[in-house]
């Protein structure tokens, strides 16, 4: 049984709103101070946990404890200054990459963008980058994504090598990162992306999204096919260096 003081000091840090027949709990905002080139920057953190049932925020906390929720994965929202209220502000909808976000890996180009939209945001002075856990792979997992490495290795492109193991090009879903969106922010957003898809899924959720801002960078000899392929295969909007010849790695 969880002490009532403790429940008392975290049921008003738990917000509680549907997303299709489920039910967001958003956790936050938590003090993050972030290093960013040498520089601190104060991030307000969220997490988010998805259920199937609706419970009130001490019920919540009461089954943490027996939830198992480490075998799990969570998404998190990174929340630079007033995101609420400011006038304009950018926002990343960040699928998880454990390869390149975590370990630096050179395949892709996943560690650079996570890095880039976080400085991109702290410069801008408000907006929110959402690292979604549930899209490693563009959706398949982890370990499929090894599997499909290893189809790559063996000549096939990343889109070829996910449809080669049953999965779609691109099974992503953004509906519970939008439902988080509206929870903090009800004004029009500018989102930082190369893919048209993103843009699409939050037009088409009915949000107001004033624009978009490219992301390339970081391209080697190491991910200069994956990169042309995002643009010839999977429809991403190619700024005009996106396929000329890569420098030397």
């Amino acid at each position: 049984m969880i002490n009532s003081h403790i429940i008392k000091l975290l049921a008003p840090k738990i917000q509680t709103f549907p997303s299709g027949k489920d039910f967001i709990y958003l956790v936050g905002p938590i003090k993050l101070p972030v290093n960013l080139d040498g520089e601190t920057h104060t991030f307000q953190w969220y997490s988010w946990l998805k259920s199937d049932r609706a419970m009130e925020s001490g019920e919540l906390i009461e089954s943490l404890a027996t939830a198992e929720l480490a075998e799990l994965q969570h998404s998190s929202v990174l929340v630079y200054g007033d995101f609420a209220e400011a006038q304009e502000a950018l926002i990343r909808m960040h699928s998880i990459c454990h390869t390149g976000d975590i370990f630096g890996s050179k395949r892709c180009d996943c560690g650079f963008q996570l890095e880039q939209s976080m400085k991109m945001i702290a410069a801008h002075g408000a907006g929110a980058l959402f690292y979604l856990a549930n899209h490693e792979g563009r959706g398949i997992g982890l370990f499929s994504k090894a599997m499909a490495y290893l189809l790559q290795e063996e000549g096939l492109d990343t889109v070829d090598a996910n449809l080669q193991l049953g999965f779609t090009d691109d099974a992503r879903n953004y509906d519970d990162a939008i439902a988080v969106l509206r929870a903090l922010r009800s004004t029009p957003v500018t989102l930082i992306t190369n893919n048209p898809r993103k843009l699409a899924a939050l037009q088409e959720a009915g949000l107001n999204v004033g624009g978009r801002v490219p992301l390339w960078g970081d391209r080697s000899a190491f991910n200069e096919k994956y990169l042309q392929t995002k643009v010839s295969r999977s429809g991403h909007l190619a700024d005009t260096d996106t396929l000329l010849p890569h420098a030397q790695a």
